[in-house]
């Protein structure tokens, strides 16, 4: 069997020489190492040797064969490097690749911070009816907001809950899932909402808003404070400080509008030439965000909520106001002209 094994070896060796295509390389697998194959059929005849014999020889065709198999794994390798071509095909034209749009990163970068903190993300409808939209919200019918210069009335036939709109703010998701779900509810709802405004560099008849809110037993406006003091450290900078002012909105009582400390010139600490004041805060100091308050116990008992039981508070913020903000831009316009050199500065 010994010199069976030195003739195959010798046999290898030469036929390794010869091979030069991966057909060659399957011929020569087949020939060592099929089931037809010399090397098999020394293994089939182990079982026929003295007993102190069968280990040993047993060891030296299993080294053999890794031998083999060993050499058939580099040759496949030498092969294909021979095969490889160069590829004299002119190059393409160079596609360029898309990236998120700054507005949708801004709101998904918003709402991911109050996920952590427990709240779920839904999206409303921006198609509404006058219910939702001002109604369950504590807007009374002789509301300026709900002239048509100030809404967008859609010409489809009226239903139980009024007429149908363009929602006017993202409120309505709020009242949906108060009507649908029982406390404890935290939800952001971020989305489109529609006002005819006239479009200048602050306004638009589109934008974006993220409504959130909170409903449990004691919630109180601390709680309101610590949520939104943790969303400006997280989204601006843990430098920047908040101001709540008193307002009034008629679905929040008591109701309150948010300034941050100005992100560039930080309230004055970055000290501007004499005379020069801040672009951003134009010298005050301050920048309106957002607006907030504790649910009106109206709103909660339209949508079956016990307000003697329950609390809770809601805020809600223009996408667009908050990246203008963090990113220093003073039109808002420019998120909607699809200038590819503006919109790549702030691609991921």
């Amino acid at each position: 069997m010994e010199n069976e094994i030195k003739r195959l070896e010798e046999e290898l060796q030469r036929d390794f020489q010869e091979v030069k295509s991966p057909k060659d390389l399957e011929t020569l697998k087949i020939k060592y190492l099929g089931r037809k194959s010399t090397f098999t059929q020394l293994f089939s005849r182990i079982p026929t040797l003295a007993k102190e014999e069968r280990g040993v020889w047993g060891k030296k065709l299993n080294a053999f064969k890794q031998k083999i198999t060993s050499l058939l794994e580099d040759k496949t390798i030498q092969v294909k490097n021979k095969q490889e071509k160069i590829d004299l095909t002119p190059p393409s034209v160079s596609l360029e690749v898309g990236s998120r749009h700054i507005l949708s990163t801004v709101s998904t970068k918003i709402c991911s911070i109050f996920e952590k903190l427990g709240f779920t993300i839904i999206e409303g409808n921006e198609i509404e009816e006058e219910w939702y939209n001002f109604e369950a919200l504590n807007i009374p019918l002789e509301h300026p907001s709900r002239e048509a210069f100030d809404t967008f009335y859609l010409n489809i036939p009226e239903k139980n809950q009024g007429k149908y709109l363009l929602r006017s703010h993202t409120s309505p998701s709020q009242i949906r899932v108060m009507q649908d779900a029982k406390p404890p509810l935290a939800v952001i709802s971020p989305g489109r909402v529609y006002r005819p405004d006239e479009v200048d560099a602050t306004h638009s008849f589109m934008f974006h808003q993220i409504e959130g809110f909170v409903v449990d037993e004691d919630i109180n406006f601390a709680h309101l404070k610590g949520v939104l003091l943790h969303f400006a450290h997280e989204f601006f900078s843990t430098d920047v400080e908040l101001r709540f002012r008193p307002h009034f909105f008629p679905f929040t009582e008591p109701s309150a509008e948010v300034d941050i400390s100005c992100i560039i010139c930080k309230s004055g600490i970055n000290k501007l030439k004499k005379g020069q004041k801040c672009s951003v805060c134009k010298g005050k100091g301050w920048l309106e965000i957002l607006g907030c308050g504790m649910i009106h116990p109206k709103v909660l008992k339209a949508c079956g909520i016990d307000p003697k039981k329950y609390k809770g508070f809601a805020f809600g913020m223009g996408v667009e106001r908050i990246a203008m903000l963090k990113y220093s831009i003073d039109d808002i316009r420019l998120f909607y002209e699809n200038d590819v050199r503006f919109l790549e500065q702030f691609s991921l």
